[in-house]
């Protein structure tokens, strides 16, 4: 079947359908909403494509009439039957709901008001949590069910059901308004659960606004906790790391990451450097779920978990989770995990950090070299080392985990093996990559720059095993895979701590890499400077990338 996703981004749900199609042997194409001026544009690269079906798993904007009146096209709403609206998934978390679900229906006039193709309902967590967490996990896996659903029924000829006509397991569904940012203020002087109930709500954007001594930041990444300490509401009263712990009206509110909110938001930072920075707020321990990294042991295996906000790693936290490594690999044991979380792994560096330095060049030129000690660590390791990549990963992220002497993911995530960006990109990545798939598909992957499903990489060579998508069944499995590693004889170790066939040492990669870095950092020669921006303010694309769109006969 000839497929158009179009979406207002080439996000994660819209790169796991990509995934998944293509997978399954579909044509696919992508079109960016953003990238065209005019709905007459829109609707004439339309019919030069001709689809047999509109996806759009992520689309904010409105299809005209010309299209969704030629040919099928589907929307994909985070919401069930029944549900309208923008802020979806803010008002589902904001108003505590139990259940929640996905929906497949036509696109029509009216937003999310179509007749429906499919639905999926999934029981809210119990505990909440980030909005994109919430977005990359439940969402999306609902999400992926619709859309199988809608291509059966595509295929086999059958029609939409009319909204009205089914049965609705989530009730009092309607249509809900926009929230922007003034919905999420944060008052100090409500409990602590409901407050971090708000930052999850508000997360990614548009962001929890509250004041914090008189200044006026954003929030993100919160956690509650009982503790009641003897101070105003809203002040800091500790930290721990670059989580910082503030006063509420009931409870301690727990905050790792923050924002200036001025004229516009600033970048979104580490809390400390924005909450705390030149004060000397006593040290608390902070709840286990903020942990930057947890190092268990269960016999003869180690796991270090590692956790990063959106994936991203500066310097300091690398720095931190190399020692955090060298520290585990001194145990007795034979097998070493590194593993993330269920909703984050990693993304290689920071571009938030780099952005807001004094000197955006210095800064992440300390951030690739970090990384790289972290990649060295784990690739001259003498224990067999198993990177378990748990949610989805790219650029440095990937790479970093190749360095492993085993590396296996959780169905269903996403992986993006090459650099953007206007940079080279490092990670010793020309020796871990090519180790792995060989220098042909190599050079592909980094190359066509195109996200690669679990199932695919391990198809390629990327990832050696692919465990259940359910978190809880998938660190069963993760266990099952460490205690056999731990009983077999050493993994396969390509030319970690040896020369190569060639007589070259892995000194000999980084020291390449690195010269290509210092010279997209210092010398900008592909323009990161630019792009990284773009990226961090989330700057509309004028075009879609030429990688994304269909072949033209």
């Amino acid at each position: 079947m000839r497929i158009l996703l179009l979406v207002s981004a080439f996000n994660g749900l819209t790169q796991r359908v990509w995934c998944h199609l293509t997978d399954a042997g579909h044509d696919v194409g992508v079109e960016l909403a953003p990238a065209f001026a005019t709905p007459e544009e829109l609707t004439a690269a339309v019919e030069e494509i001709d689809p047999d079906l509109i996806l759009a798993p992520f689309l904010k904007h409105r299809v005209p009439r010309e299209v969704w009146d030629r040919w099928p096209t589907v929307v994909v709403h985070p919401g069930p039957v029944g549900d309208r609206g923008p802020s979806s998934l803010d008002h589902a978390i904001l108003d505590g709901r139990e259940r929640w679900g996905v929906t497949a229906l036509s696109a029509v006039e009216e937003m999310d008001a179509g007749p429906v193709w499919a639905t999926a309902t999934f029981p809210m967590p119990r505990v909440p949590v980030a909005k994109s967490a919430l977005y990359n996990g439940p969402v999306a896996d609902a999400a992926m069910r619709c859309v199988d659903e809608v291509l059966r029924k595509v295929a086999a000829g059958e029609a939409p059901v009319p909204a009205e006509d089914l049965e609705r397991e989530v009730t009092g569904t309607g249509e809900l308004p926009l929230l922007r940012r003034a919905a999420f203020e944060l008052d100090w002087s409500l409990p602590a659960p409901e407050l971090a109930r708000r930052v999850a709500a508000a997360d990614g954007a548009p962001g929890a606004p509250a004041v914090v001594d008189g200044r006026r930041v954003c929030l993100f990444d919160a956690v509650a906790t009982s503790e009641a300490p003897a101070a105003e509401p809203g002040s800091v009263v500790g930290h721990d790391g670059e989580a910082v712990a503030l006063a509420t009206g009931e409870g301690t509110l727990w905050v790792g990451y923050a924002a200036e909110l001025a004229e516009r938001r600033g970048p979104k930072l580490p809390a400390r450097l924005v909450l705390d920075a030149g004060r000397r707020s006593p040290y608390l321990e902070a709840p286990a779920a903020l942990a930057e990294s947890v190092y268990e042991r269960d016999g003869d295996v180690g796991y270090l978990t590692i956790r990063s906000y959106n994936g991203a790693m500066h310097t300091e936290q690398c720095l931190r989770l190399t020692a955090a490594v060298e520290k585990a690999l001194t145990e007795d044991t034979t097998v070493l995990v590194v593993r993330g979380t269920e909703h984050t792994f990693s993304n290689g560096i920071h571009l938030g950090m780099i952005d807001a330095a004094d000197d955006p060049a210095v800064e992440a030129w300390a951030n690739i070299q970090a990384i790289d000690d972290l990649c060295e660590a784990l690739a001259r390791a003498e224990q067999t080392t198993v990177a378990a990549i748990t949610a989805n990963a790219g650029a440095g992220g990937v790479m970093a985990a190749l360095c492993a002497d085993v590396v296996v993911a959780r169905d269903g995530v996403v992986l993006n093996p090459y650099y953007d960006m206007g940079i080279f990109g490092s990670e010793l990545h020309t020796w871990a990559l090519p180790a792995r798939v060989g220098t042909d598909v190599a050079e592909s992957l980094l190359g066509e720059k195109l996200p690669v499903g679990a199932a695919r990489a391990q198809q390629l060579g990327l990832v050696d095993a692919v465990g259940p998508r359910d978190p809880e069944e998938f660190a069963t499995w993760l266990a099952a895979q460490a205690r056999a590693a731990a009983s077999a004889p050493p993994a396969r170790r390509p030319e970690g701590t040896d020369p190569d066939a060639a007589g070259r040492p892995l000194s000999y990669y980084r020291t390449v890499e690195l010269a290509e870095m210092a010279r997209d950092l210092f010398d900008d020669r592909h323009g990161f400077a630019a792009q990284r921006r773009d990226f961090l303010r989330k700057a509309a694309p004028s075009e879609t990338p030429a990688r994304l769109r269909f072949a033209r006969d």
